[in-house]
């Protein structure tokens, strides 16, 4: 495996970098969102700058990620390791895969489980929309999408503003927020439209 090559891509989608493990909530997170998304490396010993830091002791890190695998994630998450020299410098490659048993919860240091997926390189809070995308987005089968009156307003809405709020279709198209979060997590699913989510509140664009 050439990590230098993969370092230079720098942290993505499928690519963490984490100099050390400094607490089993954190990995869980970072486990939790490559396993819900299409999975992921994590590379330990290396610094958010891509410097090579190197692991310590690699036992105790390979101790700390499959103990958050496995008791801070539910369902458990199976980690696969490889150990890569670099410069003398070890380097923990962490590779997860994507899971077909979404959504995974990490536990929090408040002992309360959340599901988080990735973003670029960030591991962010699954909205209740996002956890019905992650809970569908594992069923093989296709995603049939029909346009109904209640897209042909959201394309509508969409081409003049740009962006709409969960909260917004559904007062657009007097219709519950159960009913108007169906229709978006179809829409996700099948590439049309793409959630975003702000310190505010999640809003979506299309495609």
């Amino acid at each position: 495996m050439n990590i230098r090559k993969l370092i230079l891509q720098g942290e993505g989608t499928t690519l963490d970098f984490k100099k050390t493990i400094t607490s089993n909530e954190k990995i869980a997170k970072s486990l939790v969102a490559f396993a819900n998304n299409m999975g992921g490396q994590l590379l330990i010993g290396v610094a958010d700058d891509g410097s090579i830091k190197g692991v310590k002791s690699e036992d105790e890190e390979r101790y700390m990620i499959t103990k958050s695998a496995h008791q801070f994630c539910k369902p458990a998450i199976e980690p696969e390791f490889e150990e890569v020299y670099v410069d003398d410098k070890l380097v923990l490659v962490v590779k997860i895969a994507a899971s077909d048993t979404k959504p995974h919860y990490a536990l929090d240091e408040n002992k309360k489980w959340w599901v988080y997926y990735r973003v670029k390189d960030k591991s962010l809070l699954a909205s209740k929309i996002m956890i019905d995308v992650i809970k569908k987005s594992s069923n093989k089968n296709g995603q049939l999408i029909t346009y109904t009156e209640q897209e042909k307003k959201l394309f509508e809405h969409l081409g003049e503003k740009g962006r709409i709020t969960l909260k917004e279709f559904s007062k657009l198209t007097r219709s519950s927020y159960r009913q108007a979060q169906k229709v978006l997590v179809n829409l996700i699913i099948g590439g049309v439209i793409t959630p975003h989510s702000s310190e505010k509140e999640e809003y979506f664009t299309s495609n």
